[in-house]
């Protein structure tokens, strides 16, 4: 129960790597704020932000479910607001929340565009700068923001350049945050996984083949809480990668998170 007392703000908490930290972080004692869109049932995704929060409190943990829209700065500014009210504080931020949409330039409608930076890089931004006069407070804080290593190599803008722009947007959050939060021992780093994570948008993208080719969302939980772990005046300014994260922990039988035992695992973007 290492994160007892802890608060922690979760974007895009309904499914996938957010719900997997989410109920990571719960099982460890942690607080746990799930925010999302998705507040009513959805037949093409599973999962909403009660559902999850009902999923952490029939286990005994404790978890507050709040919607928002990372693109909309009052929404942003009243669930902070509304997590430092019930819980007393915020220890850590998680920026979960991303678009993906993998086309061409002469492809994308600039509504999609749009909707990738306002959701990846602006939402990042926006929700790190509410966090932060909270984060202050904590004795050891964090924002984690899952996004790549910047990686200057041409084929990874190639065939979706607007999607890279935006997750590369994120990692310059992390870049620069780290370094304007450092006197004020907030640590800020990115966590990344080095081969494809079984979500919605690995089905929607890939399809069951896919699928079977990916490892479960509680691969990013784990290291994420290991990274929780560490001392935050000391550890900022990181591109983790998952596997390297745990095999620091000592945790070096991957297999365990594959979905399908035994399967050939595809690498994920941004990693030569």
């Amino acid at each position: 129960m290492d994160f007892k007392n802890k608060t922690v703000l979760i974007t895009g908490a309904s499914r996938g790597i957010g719900k997997e930290i989410a109920l990571t972080l719960a099982e460890n004692g942690a607080n746990v704020v799930i925010t999302g869109k998705s507040d009513v049932p959805n037949p093409k995704l599973e999962g909403t932000i009660f559902s999850v929060t009902d999923e952490i409190i029939k286990k005994g943990g404790s978890a507050l479910p709040l919607k928002i829209d990372v693109r909309e700065e009052e929404s942003v500014i009243e669930v902070i607001e509304k997590t430092v009210e019930h819980f007393g504080g915020l220890d850590i931020l998680v920026n979960n929340a991303s678009a993906i949409m993998l086309m061409d330039t002469q492809s994308l409608a600039m509504k999609r565009y749009d909707l990738m930076q306002t959701v990846n890089a602006r939402g990042t931004f926006m929700c790190s700068k509410y966090a932060i006069p909270h984060l202050k407070k904590s004795d050891n804080p964090h924002i984690l923001t899952l996004s790549p290593p910047l990686n200057l190599n041409p084929k990874w803008f190639k065939n979706h350049t607007a999607y890279t722009m935006s997750k590369y947007g994120m990692s310059m959050i992390t870049l620069g945050l780290a370094e304007e939060l450092r006197e004020y021992g907030i640590a800020v780093n990115s966590l990344w996984p080095r081969t494809i994570i079984g979500t919605a948008a690995i089905n929607y993208l890939m399809g069951d083949e896919g699928m079977k080719m990916s490892r479960h969302p509680k691969i990013m939980a784990d290291a994420a809480r290991e990274i929780f772990r560490m001392d935050s005046k000391i550890n900022t300014g990181n591109f983790f990668i998952d596997e390297d994260v745990l095999a620091n922990a000592g945790i070096s039988d991957l297999s365990v998170y594959d979905l399908v035992p035994g399967a050939k695992i595809l690498p994920d973007l941004f990693l030569d």
